[in-house]
Parts: C-alpha cells; structure tokens; sequence
C-alpha cells in the first residue's frame, strides 16, 4: 500500500512513470489509493485552474458513420438507427442559441469519415466569422493531413481523436479489419504538427481490457502530451456485438481521471456525459477527481437521442438559460464555478 502512495507521489512531482508502474496502480488500488489520487489530482488542478470549470456547447451534428466499431450504437451496420445530418444553418442556429447562453466553445462532433472537408472549413469559417472570439473544436474521425491542414487554416482551434486504446491487439479486438491501429496513431501526430491543440483517451472497461492495456494508454498519454483528454466509462448498446459485455466501473473511470491530471497538469479533461449515464452525480464526481471541463449538449432537441454511442444516454434540456444555471449551481454546490471563455489549456 505504502509503495502505491508512494509512486502517485512521484507522478504528482515528476508527471511521469514506468508502464510497469503504471500497471501496478491499476492492479493493486484500493479505495485508499483512489482517494489518495484524488486529493492529488484536485490539488494540482486548482494549481493551475483554481475551481473553474471550463463549459463547452456540444453539437452533435449527424450520426452517419462510415466505421463499424463494435462498441458503438452509430456504427455503418446498425440498421435500427435514425440517421440524420445538421445543415450548416441548423448548426450555425445552434452556435446563436448557444453564444446567448455564454458558450464561447463549441465541439462538433459526428460518425466519422463521412463528411466532406469542403462542409466542414465552410462551416468552421461562418463560425468563427460569427463567434470571433469562440472556439471551435472539431471531432469528425480520420481524415488525411492536407484536409486536416484546410479545417486548420478554416479556423478550427482543437480536435478530438480518441486513440480507445494504445495497445494495437486490444484495437482490433475493438474493430473490424479494415480499421488502422497505425493510421489512428498518425492522425493523432498529424493534428498535432498542424497546429491544433489535440486530444485524445479512451473508453474505461472496454471489452478485453486489461490493467496492461491501461497501463499503455496512460504511457500513451504521458508520452503524446495532448491538450485534451476524453476518458469515460465503456457503456453498451443493445444493438451492437458487444451488448452482453458489463459497464465500466465508476471509481476506476474515475481514478484514471486522477492519474491523467497528475500525468499533465494543465490537461483540458472532461466529465463527460457517460459518467453522468451510470451514476446521477457522475459528472460532479468527475470534477472532484480532477476533471475540469463539461459539455452540455446544443444540439436540437429532436436530434438528441438519435445520435445514441450507447444506451441510457442522458440529456437535457440546455436551450434555456434556467437549465444553464441549473447545471452552474450543481458546480457551485461542490465548490466549483462555471467561467464563460473559451478555456484554452493554460501553458
């Protein structure tokens, strides 16, 4: 136990571990240390955040997807899917809307490899024309370097690729065959020469995962150095091959939130929405182990629960100021306030 305590220790004062080390976290936690990591993690973060949470506008702008991930409820084969796809008036409304309610991030996220670069720089350019002091980050899947180059140079600020795991035998446990370990991984070092303030991460009890594969995603992390990083529990769908496999735990999702804040420091590192899916006070608890942005949903109603990665979805009704304040004072009640700025990763 002692010798746990002792390596969170070294990652809070070096930011860096062995995999091995890594591994023995993961396998040898005890409630202790998870709390333990915690208190670490809320300490450095207010060392460089202080209490404020970082909000961003997510709009999920169509459930199209050219992939077939077997975790995944928008994947090409499922054919129980509502599909559609946002307009770029109906996105644009959605930034208006947003803007209003002090919003100056808004992430466009989609099922991957379906949109064309010219809808996406058209899009990204009336934003930022619109919203100059807004930030734009953009989470659409693999494309090549030159059409990553053009959303760059069309004013796209960051980009979420999901790495899902560092380990390539875990990966295409995760894929089909005709999905790239390799290539996801050059993606990631491409965004990064561009210019973009990347992100990555990866699902938390993800079928045939292990401590060693977690391990390699911590490694992963610390090595990459991204400026965001999205981890959440694995969550299934019903209509996917992996629909008997369990949720991911809550207390490891959130142990692992620890130990990349002690990793990076100055990470931009969401409570996401699949924590506050298999708890009620997921996204808090999120915040209090060192996470320190959320991402409401901004997308129109009516769309909401089509663009379903899994089942149990929750979302709410954030196109009013009232629920705005409402989420505001759920921050506020565990000791955090909710800034309205674009919420870059400080240096």
């Amino acid at each position: 136990m002692d010798k746990l305590f002792k390596l969170i220790d070294k990652l809070e004062a070096e930011h860096t571990l062995t995999l091995s080390e890594y591994e023995e976290l993961i396998v040898g936690k005890t409630a202790e240390v998870i709390n333990y990591a915690k208190q670490k993690a809320d300490k450095v973060r207010r060392e460089v955040y202080g209490n404020e949470v970082y909000i961003r506008g997510l709009i999920e702008i169509g459930n199209y997807c050219k992939n077939d991930c077997y975790y995944c409820g928008i994947r090409k084969s499922n054919r129980c899917v509502d599909r559609y796809r946002l307009t770029k008036d109906e996105i644009l409304l959605c930034c208006k809307e947003g803007y209003a309610l002090g919003f100056r991030t808004f992430v466009l996220q989609g099922g991957e490899g379906v949109l064309s670069v010219d809808f996406v720089c058209d899009t990204v350019k009336e934003i930022k024309g619109d919203y100059p002091d807004c930030a734009v980050t953009l989470s659409l899947g693999e494309y090549s370097y030159d059409d990553y180059k053009k959303m760059r140079e069309a004013g796209a600020d960051r980009y979420l690729l999901r790495h899902e795991t560092a380990d390539k035998e875990h990966y295409q446990k995760l894929h089909p065959k005709n999905m790239s370990f390799d290539n996801r991984m050059e993606c990631l070092k491409n965004l990064k020469a561009l210019g973009f303030q990347v992100g990555c991460g990866f699902m938390v009890g993800s079928p045939y995962q292990t401590a060693k594969t977690l391990a390699k995603d911590l490694k992963f992390i610390q090595e990459f150095s991204p400026e965001m990083c999205g981890i959440g529990p694995y969550v299934t769908h019903k209509s996917t091959p992996f629909c008997e496999f369990p949720v991911g735990d809550l207390f490891d999702t959130l142990f692992l939130l620890s130990l990349v804040r002690l990793i990076k420091p100055n990470v931009l590192l969401p409570s996401t929405t699949a924590l506050g899916t298999i708890d009620e006070t997921g996204r808090e608890k999120g915040i209090l182990f060192g996470a320190n942005v959320v991402m409401p949903n901004l997308s129109p109603k009516s769309v909401r629960e089509k663009y379903a990665l899994y089942d149990g979805k929750i979302s709410s009704d954030l196109e009013s100021a009232q629920h705005v304040e409402e989420l505001k004072n759920k921050i506020k009640s565990i000791g955090f306030k909710i800034v309205s700025s674009r919420g870059d990763a400080k240096i």
